[in-house]
């Protein structure tokens, strides 16, 4: 049975992935993500799964797809520089339709920078790393126990929609201690070797013969077909073509597939929005403090709200722009220098005012600074919260 126990993020995040059926996982160690494959190497062989440390990240990315191929829900987990040398096969994972989950655990860079310090500095990176366009969807989880639940959800995601999905948080989510209900090792050993069913072929399977705008289930290596795989530009059948027609209607169907919001628990969340005149904007450990920012702010007679989306991409433009016609300011906050504050510009720059409050020192931001910043662009705050302390 499912108990209540106290655990770091990452330990959350291996969890997650067992409780989704993952049975593969090959990386390299890199803090501060390291204790993600510390548990996957110690749980893995237990429930009939298979750890490999490669020799480099881009190995590992590479090990996933391959699993993946073979019928196995696979993952690996990095920091900055690994996430970066991983976004060729990223870009081949897109492209060939191959799903497998990413866990990007964000530290101060760039390049080697500060390894044990918190950040949000990959946000960009992980829509925008690889070349070429294609659709991403990156989670971005703000406690521990949100780190199970969406790992687990990146893998129904990865799967249905047949595409990589990266789950994005930082530092002080990825170690910080809070209880979370996670399952017993037994009940992940009693569920056994999970493989991924594959549907009964009849005649010729087109691979990426797309049904009502989603790509049809893959079908595991060595299980009663053959069919190609590419990195190039191809056709239904997998085998690459030069077509303008079929070239414009693949790309545009990879694009097209990935709805705004993947799935059911993965809408945004709001905070006292339903009156408020200015909106914090925070993903991550970041919104943790928004929040008290936002409890802070009311209790000096400002009406503060909170957005926090727990899917960065595809952002939630329809949730945003709901939100701007009725709100006229949003602070957006983030640790980094506004990565994720263009995407809220792009989206709601029409109808509303968008400010940030930014922290690049290797600490995370405090809900006295986010709230500095919301008296500032606030009305007015009436005069009987003027005696009250900002704590």
């Amino acid at each position: 049975m499912a108990r209540l126990r106290l655990v770091r993020g990452n330990t959350a995040c291996a969890y997650g992935a067992l409780s989704a059926g993952c049975r593969f996982y090959a990386g390299y160690p890199i803090t501060p993500s390291s204790e993600v494959a510390e548990e996957m190497a110690r749980l893995l062989p237990r429930v009939g799964g298979v750890f490999v440390q490669m020799e480099d990240e881009i190995a590992s990315l590479a090990a996933c797809i391959g699993a993946s191929l073979g019928g196995l829900r696979s993952m690996t987990a990095t920091s900055g520089p690994g996430f970066t040398l991983m976004q060729e096969h990223l870009g081949y994972a897109a492209l060939a339709e191959i799903p497998c989950v990413v866990v990007d655990v964000m530290r101060l860079g760039p390049s080697t920078g500060f390894p044990t310090a918190p950040a949000q500095g990959d946000v960009l990176q992980a829509r925008w790393g690889s070349h070429g366009d294609y659709p991403m969807v990156v989670l971005a989880p703000a406690g521990v126990q949100e780190v199970f639940e969406l790992t687990a959800a990146a893998f129904e995601v990865a799967d249905r929609l047949r595409t990589p999905v990266v789950v994005l948080y930082d530092e002080v989510v990825g170690h910080m201690m809070e209880p979370a209900t996670l399952p017993d090792l037994s009940e992940l050993v009693a569920s056994g070797t999970w493989r991924r069913p594959s549907p009964p072929v009849q005649g010729t399977y087109l691979p990426y013969a797309y049904s009502e705008g989603t790509p049809p289930p893959l079908v595991s290596f060595g299980e009663g077909t053959r069919y190609h795989i590419t990195g190039l530009i191809h056709d239904e059948s997998g085998f690459p073509t030069q077509d303008p027609g079929k070239v414009g209607e693949m790309l545009r169907r990879l694009n097209e597939k990935v709805p705004e919001v993947p799935a059911d628990q993965l809408h945004p969340e709001g905070v006292a929005t339903e009156d408020a005149e200015v909106v914090v904007v925070a993903y991550g450990i970041t919104a943790r403090a928004a929040r008290a920012a936002v409890r802070q702010a009311r209790e000096l007679g400002v009406r503060a709200g909170l957005f926090r989306p727990r899917v960065l991409w595809p952002s939630p433009a329809t949730a945003l722009r709901e939100l701007s016609g009725r709100v006229g300011m949003f602070v957006v906050a983030e640790m980094n220098f506004g990565q994720w504050a263009r995407e809220v510009e792009r989206l709601v720059g029409r109808w509303a005012e968008v400010v940030t409050v930014n922290q690049v020192d290797g600490t995370p931001l405090s809900p006295r600074t986010i709230l500095e910043r919301v008296l500032e662009v606030s009305s007015p705050v009436p005069s009987t919260a003027a005696g009250r302390r900002i704590s």
